[in-house]
């Protein structure tokens, strides 16, 4: 059978006829034979294109363009691993909800990216203070902070009553049950007992001049300890102390002030810085 089928057979006797010829032309079908490859397929003796018989092949290079693929058909599985590059990737497409919470490791972290401003509990430091009145307050201090550095520079006050750091919940400055003493070294003064307050030396005068840094750490629940050395630059001394302190409630604030509450700081600076 040829490629393409008259559906009719002339005889030896036949006449040739304009009808004949127009039926053979109305009826003719196309066979199998016609195929070439795989691309097309015979039904009902037409032509048509087989189901997936148009593959990369059949093709032209430019042939698929952006306009020719539609939105939702380019899916995840349709992309190669190796595809998704850096490059194909703009700055703004990344976000948190892309990335799995076990994705961000410390080694996909640079060392230098990872500053106290990231940090959930950074160590802060506070805004000094210029050292005037009978009290200095820092406040607001976060509930998760387990350690507080005290950092005094020149300060002195206008009597003699000894400067004392205080700890406060939000109820107050906590004036009572502090436990332990502070001295002074060359002095060989008595140590004092302490009572109202981190005492910083065992003794004062309107012209000591004190420079240093007390810790404060928390050692369980509201429970804090203290510790510092302070020098003395307006004569050869310095004074060591030590203490602790059991709060009724959360540490949020520090106050350093006189033991007696009426001697005014006339000099120096403080600050402190928490994490």
């Amino acid at each position: 059978m040829g490629a393409v089928d008259t559906t009719y057979t002339f005889t030896a006797t036949d006449t040739i006829t304009s009808t004949k010829m127009n039926n053979i032309i109305d009826q003719t079908t196309i066979t199998g034979d016609a195929i070439l490859g795989t691309t097309l397929e015979v039904a009902s003796g037409k032509l048509k294109i087989r189901s997936q018989g148009i593959t990369s092949n059949e093709l032209a290079a430019n042939a698929v363009t952006s306009t020719q693929i539609t939105d939702l058909n380019v899916t995840t599985i349709k992309i190669a691993d190796l595809n998704v590059t850096t490059a194909k990737i703009s700055d703004l497409g990344i976000t948190t909800a892309k990335i799995a919470d076990l994705g961000v490791t410390t080694a996909k972290i640079a060392d230098a990216s990872v500053a106290p401003i990231k940090l959930a509990q950074p160590l802060t430091r506070s805004t000094s203070q210029n050292a005037s009145g009978t009290a200095i307050d820092f406040v607001g201090i976060p509930s998760w902070v387990k350690k507080i550095t005290v950092i005094v520079s020149g300060i002195s006050t206008n009597g003699s009553s000894i400067p004392q750091i205080q700890l406060g919940t939000s109820s107050g400055i906590v004036t009572t049950g502090y436990l332990g003493s502070g001295v002074g070294i060359a002095s060989g003064t008595a140590a004092t007992a302490m009572s109202s307050g981190f005492l910083t030396q065992s003794g004062g005068a309107a012209t000591t001049i004190r420079h240093g840094i007390a810790t404060i750490c928390n050692i369980s629940g509201n429970i804090w300890v203290c510790n510092g050395v302070f020098g003395i630059s307006n004569i050869a001394d310095s004074s060591i102390f030590g203490g602790t302190v059991s709060l009724s409630g959360v540490l949020d604030r520090i106050r350093f002030a006189a033991v007696n509450n009426t001697d005014a700081f006339d000099a120096g600076s403080i600050n402190i810085m928490y994490e």
